[in-house]
């Protein structure tokens, strides 16, 4: 199963007053585990910065002002994305301005499965803060380099948080579990098959006599040493 963890960062809240994205970072996942394959990009936003954005990401209109359009990129994302199960936090937000770029080059919206963590968040810890930060310290998961938001670092964070409200570690030890299982299972049908079967009737006398004048030979056998006190 391949989902794609993805975050970005705007120049504001709201697509329809004119913001546009500045940033876009995706973590791909395979059977619920990081692949280490990402997706990464800055976009030049072909706008102001309004301080507000500048003061939750850092990304000035000078640092931008050389990065690609997101037109120029549009098409490996897409690529990237392929038909994965997105995992966002708090997806309403950035799928609306990820269509809303779309929509401007004429390009269809995503339509792939998302899941949102802020959901599962909440379902898991009711009443509870669920922003990011909040659960990478509920957790246990070291954030410590999020001094600002940054789209790669937030979906590399956001990529551990999954793993941990859908139980993916443990999910992953069962089925490692069950895979041993399997194979003692096969080993010991193994050995069944290879045993010799039983004796179809009892020792003759000649086998018997045979096999006291074998014993009779042995020097010292272990059954007849004396026992310590």
């Amino acid at each position: 199963m391949r989902e794609i963890v993805f975050d970005t960062e705007t120049t504001g809240l709201d697509p329809r007053a004119g913001h546009r994205l500045v940033e876009i970072g995706c973590v791909e996942m395979v059977h619920g585990l990081p692949s280490g394959e990402t997706f990464h990009t800055y976009l030049n936003p072909q706008r102001d910065m309004p301080d507000e954005a500048f003061q939750v990401h850092g990304l000035s209109s000078e640092f931008l002002g050389d990065k690609p359009l997101f037109e120029t990129v549009a098409e490996a994302f897409v690529a990237f994305v392929g038909d994965a199960r997105l995992v966002i936090h708090n997806a309403q937000f950035d799928m609306g301005f990820i269509n809303a770029e779309l929509d401007r080059l004429g390009i269809p919206p995503l339509k792939n499965e998302v899941v949102d963590t802020i959901t599962l968040a909440r379902r898991k810890f009711p009443g509870q803060r669920v922003s990011l930060d909040a659960l990478c310290e509920r957790i246990g998961i070291d954030n410590t380099r999020r001094t600002k938001h940054g789209a790669l670092l937030d979906a590399e964070l956001l990529a551990d948080v999954y793993i941990e409200l859908t139980g993916g570690r443990q999910r992953g030890l069962d089925l490692l579990g069950a895979a041993v299982e399997t194979q003692v299972n096969v080993l010991v049908s193994a050995t069944q098959l290879e045993r010799r079967p039983p004796r179809p009737h009892a020792p003759s006398a000649a086998e018997l006599a045979a096999h006291a004048a074998f014993l009779a030979k042995l020097k010292n056998p272990i059954w007849l040493l004396p026992v310590a006190a």
